[in-house]
C-alpha cells in the first residue's frame, strides 16, 4: 500500500484476521490502538502489542510511530487505524496477514462503505475471498 501523509485507514478491528504491518520505506506510519471492550466499544485498559517482536504497552488510544523497517503485529479484536505522519512524506506499507473476508471480518468503529455499487458487465479475472461462492 502507499499511504499519503494524513491518509487514514479508519479505526477497525478484525474478528479472525491477524496481520503484520511493515513500514517498507518513505515517511513514518502512525498507528492508533485500542483494546476491544464488550459491545464493540473501546476499552480503557492499556494495549499490549509487539513491534519487531518486542512487547510494548501503549495507553488506550495511544499511537505508535513506525519508522522505515519497523513492523507491528496486530492481533484479532485489536482496534487500529493508521495514517502517514504529517511532514514526513508518503509511506510504502507492506501487510502480511491471513486471508480476509471483507464482508464478514472487518468491524469499523464508525460504519463505512466498503465497495461502491457496480453493475458488472464482465466476469472477474481474479476473485475476492467473499466472491468464490458466487462464481464457483
Amino acid at each position: 500500500m502507499i499511504v499519503e501523509e494524513l491518509q487514514e485507514t479508519p479505526m477497525h478491528f478484525h474478528w479472525s484476521k491477524m496481520e503484520d504491518i511493515i513500514n517498507l520505506g518513505g515517511g513514518n506510519l502512525v498507528i492508533d490502538l485500542f483494546n476491544l471492550y464488550k459491545k464493540e466499544q473501546f476499552s480503557s485498559k492499556p494495549v499490549n502489542v509487539r513491534t519487531d517482536g518486542v512487547l510494548r504497552i501503549v495507553e488506550p488510544g495511544g499511537s505508535i510511530v513506525m519508522n522505515t523497517g519497523e513492523s507491528i503485529c496486530l492481533e484479532q479484536d485489536l482496534y487500529h487505524r493508521f495514517y502517514g505522519e504529517k511532514g514526513k512524506g508518503k509511506v510504502l506499507v507492506g501487510e502480511v496477514s491471513a486471508v480476509n473476508d471483507y464482508t464478514a471480518d472487518n468491524r469499523f468503529y464508525k460504519p463505512v462503505g466498503r465497495f461502491p455499487e457496480i453493475i458488472e458487465d464482465e466476469k472477474p479475472i481474479h476473485l475476492l475471498a467473499s466472491e468464490y461462492s458466487k462464481y464457483l
